[in-house]
């Protein structure tokens, strides 16, 4: 198969292309030709979109499915393609299902279902065994058949010394550890960031120094253990800086933050609206400029979706009752370019996260596998219903304002069109 993508701004600072209006000819999954002007044959798949921009392609590296076990919520052919049409070619996905991600056999399940997809799927074993936090689970297994971390999601692990083990134990295959910064003691049964919002609706409250005392606890076992820590979406100003400051002595750490909490604040749970229910909760304005400070300094390492489809059964309830959750995939790229600046924010989803997680990033050369998402940066709009391809719909962005439209992506020699 030729694709010729036509007058395209490459947008790849690691590309000697970059900033430039080019010509790309794709033959058979590989970038054959970048020129000026590359002439047309009747042979080729031709693509000339509106004020096109390409960059390398984008790895969102916290997604959840629901297959196996929550198919409801969302199966991994629906999801893939989702994630491919809101320009992820890439994409780590959570060990939350029925069963657990735990095993060997569970890690090439997931590989086996995603075979032959635009968007890659990277499975993120359990470190425990079925996310309990108990006994570590079979980790070295589970990264010969495709893991690339380890992490029970949205669960803190609360033993210190299994936290000690798995630090020590992941060094003897380079494994990267996951660890999710909550002290499940000091949150107790908290639903909302605590502050002046859940004082006055009467919520409980979730102090951010459960967050800052689970990372104080991780980075000195990290200093202990040597190894490589990730600290998935971080929520506060108090957490960017005790990374920086971990950071500066050399520890192998790395974080992520969600596009929900670069944009949103706990001002948004007057109503009620349990598509504002996330687990970190949404936290203060101060909280939130502090972390998209943090991008642009460079101290955050990733922006995440956190992509988490939850059906209407366990979302449109009260909002006590509702699960945690949101999805985002289809509206990351909108609610970011409205927030940042595209230099600010294509690095934590390209190079940077696909370093943290050891994966490849095909820069746009001449030579080069061809992994790249198409975009136009300049389309303002407002994210609504119809914006929503997951089959869950819980997304806290209805109707607010985006900057930018997603065409689709060119990987594993596919062309994803929306």
């Amino acid at each position: 198969m030729s694709t010729l993508i036509k007058n395209a701004t490459i947008f790849d600072n690691s590309s000697q292309y970059h900033l430039q209006k080019k010509d790309i000819l794709i033959i058979d999954g590989q970038i054959h030709k970048i020129a000026e002007t590359i002439k047309t044959e009747d042979h080729f798949k031709v693509i000339e979109l509106d004020n096109l921009h390409v960059s390398c392609g984008w790895f969102d590296s916290s997604v959840s499915f629901g297959e196996p076990g929550y198919e409801e919520r969302e199966n991994l052919e629906n999801g893939l393609l989702v994630a491919a049409k809101s320009g992820f070619t890439k994409v780590a996905v959570n060990p939350n299902t029925n069963p657990i991600v735990d095993s060997k056999s569970d890690v090439e399940y997931l590989k086996s279902k995603s075979f032959n997809t635009a968007t890659s799927l990277y499975p993120i074993g359990a470190l425990t065994q079925q996310s309990k936090g108990i006994e570590l689970a079979e980790l070295y297994d589970m990264q010969k058949s495709g893991a690339i971390a380890f992490g029970d999601y949205n669960l803190p692990i609360e033993n210190d010394n299994l936290m000690k083990v798995a630090l020590l134990y992941a060094q003897n295959f380079d494994g990267l550890v996951l660890s999710f910064p909550k002290n499940n003691k000091i949150a107790g049964v908290g639903i909302a960031n605590e502050g002046i919002n859940s004082t006055k609706l009467g919520l409980k409250g979730i102090p951010a120094l459960a967050e800052h005392i689970q990372i104080v606890r991780d980075l000195f076992l990290l200093e202990y253990t040597g190894g490589k820590l990730h600290i998935p979406t971080i929520t506060t100003a108090k957490s960017v800086e005790l990374i920086k400051e971990a950071k500066k002595k050399g520890l192998q750490v790395t974080c992520s933050v969600a596009v929900h909490h670069l944009a949103l604040t706990d001002d948004e749970l007057h109503g009620f609206d349990s598509r504002f229910k996330t687990n970190p909760p949404l936290r203060s304005e101060k909280d939130r400029k502090a972390l998209i400070k943090g991008v642009k300094s460079g101290i955050i390492d990733c922006i995440t979706s956190d992509h988490n489809p939850i059906d209407i059964e366990n979302k449109k309830v009260e909002f006590s009752q509702a699960e945690d959750g949101v999805i985002g995939l289809e509206s990351a790229f909108g609610i970011l370019n409205n927030l940042l600046e595209l230099e600010e924010f294509i690095p934590l989803l390209t190079n940077k996260p696909k370093t943290v997680f050891g994966l490849a990033d095909n820069i746009i050369e001449e030579g080069n596998k061809a992994d790249i998402t198409l975009f136009n940066p300049k389309i303002e709009s407002k994210f609504t219903q119809e914006h929503i391809l997951s089959t869950s719909k819980n997304s806290p962005f209805l109707n607010k304002k985006t900057k930018g439209e997603v065409y689709g992506v060119f990987a594993n020699n596919q062309l994803i069109i929306k």
